[in-house]
């Protein structure tokens, strides 16, 4: 029973409007009623005002990448707030933790603290059109990258047509500076360029998407998109608010999993999370739903491995021999072809607290004030309890073993999953990215935004209910990500597969009534 959510639901649209202080965290998208009103996390736990205890997959849509309450972050934050958490006066933490993620990130010559990922994303389009002259921006169809009113756009009716805008307040003069092409299509891109290029000063792109599940970009793609954002004379920002730091230490642009196979470093290559791609498909006498057609009674791990940007070779590139010089030549090539030039920061950089940050080359940096004309200011930006807190949770995330640990109990949850589903005759597709995956209820793939919105969202409010009634806190979206953190442990994905188990059991029978 969560009798004092309800309670405080009803008391909370008196006073916040809609009763949540994010979209994000209403259950509109999963039936309505009152959100689970949480008042204690600790590790990767949650209690509500009821004292139910949840596993916690949400984790505050990333950030809390450590679990709650973690020990070493709670030390840092507490330090702050001992010595004053906000100062308005620069400190010798933000260089810490600026030379920490330039260290991580070798693309930022120079960093910039601010408030949250929205505003670091804002602050990187007015940046890169102070470099280029130009105003218009080309962004994908589904990639959340904050509420800024430019990003706040909708696709025109193709990748040549100006955009809409997707939210009131939006003004048309406003949507036309912006066009949205499909994520993973450079033909699209090619063609939105053609058209747009000499006056668009910047293409925007979550490198690997996290925000209509995740999304790993096709082989090539990144490298194209660069490549052609270049030829065109504009500048190529990475959102990584998500992203950065949550598959290793570091960001998209230089993870691991985007080399071809057999560039690939070994222990990563051999880790046990290494297949990463699973999909499957309901057995055709034992629909789900009328909207999910059954095309068959398998389940597959795809032979394409979601987690490498590459063709993968028949031999898994063995007969790829090369030097030791050679494979480290070969890899240094692959990531400058996809390196950006200014990179959006937020969630986990933080530990947990509001921050945001962005960098990139310095000759673009230097457009920001002080130095250059475009302005930029934030009273609360590099605060001492946000960068400290950040500090610690960097220095987490640098112990060995974390990353692998993540992709273990990941890769056991989501085949736990999708074998689950197999049984029962549920469509599901997964998409994992090391400690991370999206389960689409649907009988394809999910590649770009098109195929995440056909999916089944009255069937995934079914499972979502029934999941928190047994414990498990998921994201109250269809598009959002389920997340690993440090403090999970095999107990916590046992019981979750349970919780599992059942809950599509019951779908199953609900559907043959």
């Amino acid at each position: 029973m969560r009798t004092k959510s309800k309670e405080l639901y009803e008391e909370a649209l008196l006073h916040i409007v809609g009763g949540v202080n994010s979209p994000s965290r209403s259950f509109k998208a999963v039936g309505g009623g009152a959100p689970v009103f949480m008042k204690r996390g600790q590790g990767a736990y949650f209690w509500d005002e009821d004292d139910n205890r949840y596993i916690d997959y949400l984790c505050a849509y990333g950030p809390i990448i450590l679990g709650h309450a973690h020990p070493h972050v709670t030390q840092a934050i507490v330090h702050a707030a001992e010595n004053g958490i906000l100062y308005g006066a620069p400190t010798e933490l933000e260089i810490r933790l600026a030379k920490m993620l330039k260290a991580a990130i070798p693309s930022m010559d120079k960093v910039r603290f601010v408030n949250s990922g929205t505003e670091s994303v804002m602050t990187t389009i007015r940046v890169a059109r102070a470099f280029t002259g130009r105003s218009k921006i080309i962004k994908f169809a589904g990639c959340y990258h904050g509420h800024s009113d430019l990003v706040l756009v909708a696709a025109g009716s193709g990748p040549s047509t100006l955009g809409i805008p997707d939210s009131a307040g939006v003004p048309p003069s406003i949507a036309s500076e912006v066009i949205t092409v499909p994520f993973n299509d450079l033909d699209a891109l090619s063609v939105a360029l053609d058209k747009w290029g000499a006056e668009t000063a910047a293409v925007m792109v979550e490198p690997i998407v996290g925000n209509f599940g995740m999304v790993m970009p096709k082989p090539g793609y990144l490298q194209g998109l660069c490549a052609l954002t270049r030829q065109h004379g504009a500048v190529v920002i990475y959102d990584e608010v998500i992203t950065a730091f949550r598959f290793h230490y570091g960001s998209t642009q230089n993870y691991e999993g985007l080399l071809p196979v057999h560039l690939q470093d070994d222990a990563f290559r051999n880790a046990a999370g290494a297949e990463a791609n699973a999909a499957c498909y309901a057995d055709a006498s034992n629909p789900i739903g009328a909207s999910i057609p059954a095309i068959g009674n398998t389940c597959s791990t795809t032979s394409t491995d979601s987690d490498a940007n590459s063709t993968i070779p028949a031999d898994g590139g063995a007969n790829s021999i090369l030097s030791a010089d050679a494979k480290q030549a070969a890899r240094d090539a692959f990531f400058a072809s996809i390196e950006p030039d200014l990179t959006a920061l937020g969630k986990i950089i933080g530990g947990g607290l509001p921050i945001g940050a962005y960098g990139g080359r310095r000759e673009i940096m230097e457009k920001v004030a002080p130095l250059g004309p475009a302005y930029q200011a934030g009273t609360m930006a590099g605060n001492p309890a946000s960068i400290s807190s950040g500090i610690a949770c960097l220095e987490a995330l640098a112990e060995p073993g974390v990353y692998p640990r993540m992709d273990a109990l990941a890769a056991q949850l989501s085949s736990g999953i999708a074998a689950s589903a197999h049984r029962h005759g549920i469509n599901l597709t997964i998409n994992r990215i090391r400690g991370s995956f999206s389960a689409h209820f649907c009988d394809h793939p999910v590649t770009n935004y098109e195929e995440a919105k056909d999916t089944d969202g009255e069937i995934f409010a079914q499972f979502f209910n029934l999941m928190l009634d047994k414990g498990i806190c998921l994201a109250p979206s269809k598009y959002e990500a389920w997340f690993l953190t440090t403090a999970h442990t095999e107990e916590d994905i046992n019981f979750t597969l349970k919780a599992v188990e059942a809950s599509f059991a019951e779908m199953a029978a609900n559907a043959k009534k």
